[in-house]
C-alpha cells in the first residue's frame, strides 16, 4: 500500500503567463508567484448551479452512515479523475516536474516499501488514481453485495482517498488554473472543489493542516466556519 507525505519546497524558475488571466511572473509547475488567479472574486464567485451544497454532504435519514461514505467516495473519485484527465496534456513531466500544491508544498509517494519518490505531478497522480482505484474494487474494503460488511478502519482508508482527490485539486489550481480557465472549466472546479471541502467537513475526513494549502481559496469562496479535525 502506498502512502503520501507533503514538504514545502523553495524552487522557482521563469515563464510566461497569458495576461488574461494573470500578469505574474510563473514559477515551478506554473504557478503564479506574485498573485493567485483563483482568488480573485471573479473567478471565485462562478459555479455551475446554485443548489445548496451543504445539504448535499448531509448523511440521509435511514442510511448507513458507511454506505453514505462509500458511494460519495466512487462519485467524488470519478468526477475528479474525469476533470484531471482533461487537463492530462498540460500536466507533463516537463511542465510539472514535482507534484506541486499551493504555497509550493510538494507531494511525495510514499511506495510500498516505504520508500519516499519525488515525482513528477503526473506520476504522482498516476500513483494517487491507480491507487484508490484498486481500493474502490476490492471488494473486501468497498463491498457490494448484499450482506457484506466493511472492514475495520474503513474510515481511515476513507480520508487516505478525500486527502489524495483534495491534493489533486489543490494541484490543478495552483499550477493549471490558467489552462483551466482558458478551457471555461473554472466553474466546474470551483464547484466540485466546493463540494468536496464540504462533505469532508460534514463528516471530518480531512484535518486542519490537510487543508491549508487551500484556506484562501476557501475563504474566497465563502466556506469558512466548521471543523476539518478528523474524529
Amino acid at each position: 500500500m502506498g502512502g503520501c507525505h507533503s514538504y514545502p519546497t523553495a524552487t522557482k524558475g521563469d515563464s510566461n503567463a497569458p495576461p488574461d488571466v494573470c500578469d505574474g511572473k510563473l514559477g515551478i509547475n506554473n504557478n503564479i508567484l506574485e498573485t493567485r488567479p483563483y482568488l480573485h472574486q471573479e473567478y471565485a464567485c462562478q459555479h455551475i448551479n446554485l443548489m445548496d451544497m451543504r445539504a448535499l454532504t448531509l448523511l440521509p435519514p435511514g442510511v448507513d452512515k458507511a454506505e453514505w461514505l462509500a458511494s460519495n467516495t466512487v462519485s467524488f473519485f470519478k468526477h475528479i479523475n474525469l476533470f484531471s484527465s482533461a487537463l492530462s496534456e498540460f500536466c507533463t513531466p516537463s511542465t510539472c516536474p514535482t507534484a506541486c500544491g499551493p504555497g509550493d508544498t510538494v507531494y511525495v509517494w510514499t511506495d510500498d516499501h516505504g520508500r519516499k519518490l519525488k515525482c513528477s505531478a503526473p506520476l504522482y497522480f498516476d500513483y494517487a488514481m491507480s491507487y484508490i482505484q484498486d481500493l474502490l474494487t476490492d471488494e473486501e474494503v468497498f463491498p457490494t453485495k448484499a450482506g457484506s460488511v466493511f472492514p475495520t478502519g474503513f474510515i481511515f482508508l476513507v480520508q487516505k482517498v478525500f486527502l489524495l482527490l483534495f491534493r489533486t485539486l489543490a494541484h490543478i489550481y495552483w499550477s493549471h488554473f490558467r489552462q483551466t480557465h482558458a478551457l471555461g472549466l473554472h466553474a466546474h472546479l470551483n464547484t466540485l472543489f466546493t463540494h468536496l471541502t464540504l462533505f469532508c467537513r460534514q463528516h471530518a475526513l480531512l484535518d486542519a493542516e490537510d487543508i491549508e494549502p487551500l484556506q484562501d481559496l476557501i475563504l474566497a469562496l465563502g466556506l469558512q466556519g466548521g471543523t476539518y479535525d478528523k474524529k
